[in-house]
């Protein structure tokens, strides 16, 4: 007779085998899409469709009308889609008896109007569109796939959503859309949509940095919150203070400025901005290896040196440096997780806060206000971590932005007095907390606890966080993904859409379909269901049911 535990333990991997037999034997017998569901990411606004399935010419035209047709963000940006949707699609058949005759199509040019020539891409653009495919019957004077959008970022918008109704059908070798006639009036709940990279604990070469932006706008996200520099690693490069740079890992994981303003026109050219975070006066030991005299003192190293002119000094000619390169108007300045042992405890500080007559507590919220100040000069907006407002609400400057991360009611409390505030709630959008499930992440609601419409109206938005202790470009974007779309939804779609339904048969489908679409686009997205984020299938079957 065997021991209990041993026994019990054959017992389940004799279930697991008869599980994974199972997956096996289901893999074999297809996979067919819920047509009750509609699958595109995220949910639309508004939307009707039919059961008409048409056919989209290889060679599709594109007409660019209205005042912002010109627009080299519109035109390129149909390229690309366009790229993606004929992925499959040379133009006819290699196989095809009937070559070189042209086969009639149901959809043969995308028309794009967009209504405004303006491409200033700051806060609360309009990134709203309506998008109309249907038939070419000669009786509509609306072509047969029309977006209509006032500016060009709605647009943006609306070819990606385009994209998603264009699929490749191996049979015929030609793309389709289903469900037509479609009209879709879509746009954001929420302004701000955010994902915040750290760069810090571990270097992302530009290129993967790239790729994570384009993958953004596959979930309509708009904002990358780049998170250059921390304690660790200081790899941004900084003309007014150069040795800065000293404290990057290697002479070869550094961002030039050149290389940060790329990233900032490529973002740009997606619709996404950039928002720079700089965090003060935590977290800072890194600027040190340069400056040593940003340091308390050789043995004690953070947080800045509060005491001296020299560190202002710095963190604006930082700030200045970095105006040239970040036009958005939010900045972040950090503030989170400030312990001032250093200050109290070496002896030239000591000294200051008692001739200022401060404790460390008053030399916390006085570092505070005085970046927010310099950053206000540069005309920037600050951003701060929760603990700031959590510190001493009542003395931020009135245009700060705060920053939830600790945990629940901050955004509550915070609006109540007035501030704006972006949701990030480490335990449902935390990326780096790899046993929070997708339903978790799809649960999270930014507005939970705020009934008063105009508090309501100062929330922002939201943004998932993917800190680097344990992420490089081996797992980033497994990590990224398909976890940072569950809160994608969330900030696009309509609160009553994305809460209403049963969230295993309305939603998990739906989202299975748009990681294998990442997956398809060349996105390492890892699957929606296991225990842990990040970890590769555990058996065979489809992209469709992991």
């Amino acid at each position: 007779m065997l021991p209990f535990s041993q026994n019990s333990h054959y017992k389940l991997s004799f279930l697991v085998l008869l599980l994974w037999v199972s997956r096996l034997v289901d893999s074999k017998s297809g996979f067919e899409l819920d047509d009750s569901l509609t699958y595109l990411w995220p949910l639309p606004s508004e939307f009707t469709s039919g059961n008409q399935t048409l056919t989209v010419d290889p060679t599709l035209s594109f007409s660019a009308l209205g005042k912002g047709g010109n627009s080299k963000i519109l035109i390129e940006g149909f390229e690309r889609y366009k790229k993606i949707i004929f992925k499959h699609v040379s133009g006819i058949s290699l196989f095809d008896k009937s070559r070189g005759i042209r086969s009639v199509y149901d959809i043969s040019e995308l028309r794009v109007i967009v209504n405004s020539d303006s491409e200033e891409l700051q806060l609360g653009v309009d990134e709203s569109y309506t998008l109309f495919v249907a038939k070419k019957d000669g009786k509509s004077i609306v072509g047969e796939a029309t977006i209509e959008a006032n500016t060009v970022y709605g647009a943006l918008r609306g070819l990606e959503t385009f994209s998603q109704l264009c699929a490749f059908d191996y049979e015929t070798k030609s793309v389709q859309i289903y469900k037509a006639p479609w009209y879709i009036k879509d746009k954001p709940r929420f302004a701000f949509r955010g994902l915040m990279l750290d760069t810090s604990r571990h270097y992302l070469p530009i290129d993967v940095i790239k790729q994570i932006i384009e993958s953004m706008s596959y979930a309509k996200l708009n904002v990358l919150h780049w998170h250059i520099i921390d304690e660790e690693s200081f790899p941004l490069e900084v003309p007014s203070y150069p040795k800065l740079w000293n404290g990057a890992y290697t002479k070869w994981e550094c961002y030039t400025i050149e290389d940060a303003s790329e990233i900032v026109s490529f973002a740009k050219m997606r619709g996404i901005h950039i928002m720079a975070e700089v965090d003060v006066p935590g977290h800072a030991e890194s600027w040190g290896a340069g400056y040593p005299d940003l340091w308390p003192s050789s043995t004690c190293r953070e947080p800045l040196d509060v005491s001296k002119n020299f560190t202002f000094d710095l963190i604006s000619g930082i700030l200045s440096d970095m105006r040239k390169i970040f036009p958005f108007e939010l900045f972040h300045l950090g503030g989170d997780e400030v312990h001032t042992d250093c200050w109290t405890s070496t002896p030239h500080i000591k000294q200051w806060l008692k001739d200022q007559n401060m404790t460390a507590k008053d030399a916390y919220q006085y570092f505070v206000l005085k970046a927010q100040e310099i950053a206000i000069s540069k005309n920037w907006t600050p951003v701060n971590w929760e603990e700031t407002f959590n510190s001493f609400p009542s003395k931020l400057n009135p245009r700060t932005i705060v920053h939830n991360w600790l945990g629940s009611g901050v955004c509550p409390r915070a609006v109540a007095k007035g501030y704006r505030c972006i949701f990030s709630n480490q335990g449902a959008w935390y990326l780096d907390h790899l046993d929070v499930p997708w339903n978790e992440v799809y649960s999270a609601e930014p507005l939970e606890g705020i009934n008063n419409v105009s508090e309501q109206n100062l929330v922002l938005g939201g943004e998932v966080c993917m800190w680097g202790e344990t992420a490089d470009t081996s797992d980033v974007q497994q990590t990224i993904w398909p976890r940072a779309a569950a809160a994608a939804e969330r900030l696009w779609s309509k609160r009553e859409a994305v809460s209403a339904r049963n969230i295993t048969l309305a939603i998990l489908p739906r989202l299975h379909y748009f990681r294998c679409l990442l997956n398809r686009r060349g996105v390492q997205a890892a699957p929606v269901t296991n225990k842990y984020a990040r970890q590769p299938p555990f058996v065979a079957g489809s992209c469709y049911e992991q």
